[in-house]
């Protein structure tokens, strides 16, 4: 049975390919679950993502904090906190934080985030 409850300030976090800070708070390497992962990223000020798609994986973005600027394919949309944005599989994306706090996002990813999965563009 997978562990079924995490808690925020014993997982560590760790850079991810595309740049962002990330901690993940459910994933099936360490957890256990199946489906998906949730974790959340930061984005420091002036500091962006790389572009970037996920082959096999649609990513929901949800905005806790902070504002920013995402280009989701061929668009750039402003975001702010409360924001909900899906970012289907095969989609280039990216995140820029365009305020002055930390832009802090969670990322749903199904299947589960996977750096393989991850192409740099």
């Amino acid at each position: 049975m997978p562990t079924i409850i995490s808690h925020y300030k014993q997982l560590t976090a760790y850079t991810t390919r595309d740049g962002s800070e990330i901690r993940e708070l459910m994933h099936p390497q360490q957890q256990g679950n199946q489906q998906q992962s949730l974790a959340e990223a930061i984005v420091q000020p002036g500091q962006h993502t790389l572009l970037h798609l996920h082959q096999r994986s649609e990513e929901l973005y949800f905005i806790t904090h902070g504002q920013g600027l995402m280009q989701l394919g061929d668009e750039q949309l402003q975001v702010k906190s409360g924001d909900c944005i899906c970012i289907p599989a095969n989609t280039p994306h990216r995140i820029e934080n365009t305020g002055t706090e930390p832009l802090k996002i969670l990322c749903c990813c199904s299947p589960a985030y996977a750096d393989d999965d991850t192409q740099l563009l």
